[in-house]
């Protein structure tokens, strides 16, 4: 009896210790769980760190405020070095070229006699045009003898008729107005004459002939090649097309500095001398010249040359990081917060270096862009 007391005694006992492992592994399961939910929840928190605060807003990006600035540059652009003066000598008259006494690379002076040219048709009708004109100056002088011989006679009363002394009176004027015209013939005859003689127009160097002597030469045709080309290479013109932002800053008397592939390494410095005042419809860029004194000789016209110069800027711009300027396909732009939205605003660009870039549009002082923007900045 006692043994099946001890026997229940001890299976409650194992009851009771497989309830108690029971309800531990239910409370392990309550444990477990709470903290896998906890994991998922805390997935917002990650999102929070790219930006994103608990309520949605958008973290703040990096501005930059707008203030009109200028912003200095070295500018550098190609050139190249121009004659000051350069002439194409074509025939004036028809003739054959008699004498040439100069060539290529020959030093002429202002004046000095080139090349000869002849033509005897010319000779003559120049000796004509002077005989004519002798003839006539007789012919005057003879009318107006006349007329004043029967002019004196006049002045008695009823020797001479005023129907003669008119008509002496006409023709001595109609002799002298002859004589005139005849004279004015032959001068043009002896300035025609002159133009066998070819001189030099201004001091220089023949840069290229294309004529010897015997060649027929013609005043009307224009289309071949010039008998002579003289450049003056004493005085050169530096030519540069500066594009219009920049140009509208420069002003006369600024300074120039240029260095010559020829001479690499050699500095070389001027004042801008002129401004052509007109924009290249093409290339969008105004001529500016400069003088260069060749004294020494040992520059060339066609030298080609790299040009730099300070530009100021325009102290109407905006001066922002590049990184704030967008630029696509079709414009160029910055992202400016207005009202606690950003904007797009069209822009153009001027002057830049390295880190910074002036800009211009329908911007205020004051306001703020984005400083570092791109295609997907939200707008």
């Amino acid at each position: 009896m006692n043994y099946y007391k001890n026997l229940g005694v001890t299976a409650l006992a194992v009851w009771c210790l497989g309830m108690i492992g029971g309800c531990g592994s239910s409370a392990g399961e309550g444990a477990s769980s709470p903290g896998g939910t906890a994991a998922v929840k805390g997935t917002p928190g990650a999102q929070a760190s790219t930006g994103t605060a608990a309520g949605g807003a958008t973290a703040p990006v990096e501005r930059v405020r707008l203030v009109r600035s200028a912003l200095p540059q070295l500018v550098k652009l190609p050139g190249q070095l121009a004659s000051f003066e350069e002439v194409s000598i074509f025939p004036k008259v028809n003739g054959y070229v008699k004498d040439v006494w100069v060539d290529v690379g020959s030093h002429v002076k202002r004046g000095q006699l080139l090349m000869q040219l002849e033509a005897p048709e010319l000779q003559q009708a120049t000796t004509q045009a002077k005989e004519q004109y002798a003839q006539a100056q007789l012919n005057a002088t003879i009318s107006e003898q006349n007329y004043e011989r029967m002019r004196q006679a006049a002045e008695t009363p009823g020797a001479v008729s005023p129907m003669n002394l008119a008509s002496l009176k006409a023709k001595a004027d109609a002799d002298s107005a002859l004589c005139n015209a005849e004279k004015a013939n032959w001068q043009m005859q002896e300035a025609i004459l002159g133009y066998l003689r070819v001189t030099a127009p201004f001091d220089g160097v023949i840069s290229e002939r294309n004529v010897h002597p015997g060649a027929l030469v013609s005043a009307e045709s224009r289309d071949s090649k010039p008998m002579l080309e003289l450049r003056q290479v004493d005085h050169l013109r530096l030519q540069v097309d500066i594009p219009e932002g920049v140009a509208a800053g420069l002003q006369d008397k600024d300074t120039i500095t240029f260095y010559l592939s020829a001479y690499p390494g050699q500095k070389r410095t001027g004042h801008i001398a002129r401004k052509s005042d007109l924009v290249n419809s093409t290339y969008r860029a105004e001529r500016m010249e400069m003088d260069v004194y060749n004294h020494d000789g040992k520059l060339a016209p066609g030298m080609y040359a790299d040009v730099l110069f300070d530009s100021k800027g325009n102290p109407d711009a905006f001066t922002v990081p590049k990184t704030a300027v967008v630029t696509s396909t079709d414009r160029k732009y910055v992202i400016a917060i207005r009202t606690g939205k950003m904007v797009k605003v069209d822009v153009a660009t001027g002057n830049e270096s390295a880190s910074q870039v002036e800009i211009t549009g329908d911007l205020q002082s004051g306001e703020e862009v984005v400083a570092k923007a791109n295609d997907e900045t939200a707008p």
